[in-house]
């Protein structure tokens, strides 16, 4: 009888395993991260045996929604807060936050627009500019550092009625992109992007004008997936996964010494 029951339980642990496996990592990451977090995710793929789904979105929403149970194993926010919170609030495991990057915030215009975005944000003020899209700073680090940008330059009152808020970065991008804007303030790692690149053209915001986008990742105390989340934090210290972060417009720790 304790030889069945030992058999049942090796069986459910087995299935168990198998089901985990199957579901693979969830990681709710920041717009920011859509052209990056592909390239990055691969190779951790083929060398963890691991699937690994991705969902894009707002730093700010992501937060709420795992304050609500949602069901991500990893949590990638452009905003250092929101790890911090959920840490304070014991829905991080413990330990685990990471700072992996720091974002950059840039000028963006379409190629045919006619505006010279090399004059800095002061162009912003023309009347040629009539939509700036820029992330709602109610739930975007991007967007509060454009408005910060903004006001260090003298330039907010005189242009705030033109903005058009993306929900997220990569909705910002978009408006940008399609003409719905003819100037966008976006991260650098999405200018970076084939789509963006072959579009238009950028600048880039001096990071002193405005608070540092500091992002950082968590383990979420709700995971099951718990060994395999730590293994993909660890994977994002490696070096050769800082260098591909930093090659598409980030910026990035120094790796840990050995």
């Amino acid at each position: 009888m304790s030889l069945s029951r030992s058999i049942v339980a090796a069986v459910c642990l087995l299935v168990a395993s198998e089901t985990l496996s199957a579901q693979g990592l969830r990681i709710a990451a920041a717009s920011d991260l859509q052209t990056a977090l592909p390239a990055l995710v691969a190779p951790f793929e083929k060398q963890s045996g691991q699937k690994v789904t991705l969902t894009f979105g707002s730093s700010g929403n992501f937060f709420a929604q795992i304050q609500n149970g949602a069901p991500f194993d990893v949590f990638m926010s452009a905003d250092l807060n929101y790890p911090q919170q959920l840490e304070r609030e014991g829905q991080a495991e413990p330990g685990s936050l990471y700072e992996y990057a720091t974002g950059h915030l840039v000028l963006w215009t379409r190629s045919d627009s006619g505006i010279n975005i090399w004059r800095g944000l002061s162009v912003l003020a023309d009347s040629k500019v009539k939509h700036i899209a820029i992330a709602n700073p109610e739930h975007s680090p991007y967007g509060r550092a454009a408005v910060a940008a903004l006001r260090h330059e003298g330039l907010y009152d005189r242009v705030h009625a033109k903005f058009v808020l993306g929900e997220n970065i990569s909705q910002t991008a978009q408006f940008a992109q399609s003409g719905s804007a003819e100037v966008g303030v976006l991260s650098l790692s999405l200018a970076f992007s084939p789509t963006m690149k072959n579009f238009g053209t950028y600048v880039e915001i001096p990071g002193a004008w405005h608070p540092a986008i500091e992002q950082a990742a968590i383990v979420v105390a709700s995971s099951k997936q718990k060994a395999f989340a730590r293994q993909f934090l660890d994977y994002l210290k490696k070096p050769e996964t800082l260098r591909l972060l930093q090659s598409y417009g980030f910026g990035v720790p120094r790796p840990a010494a050995r």
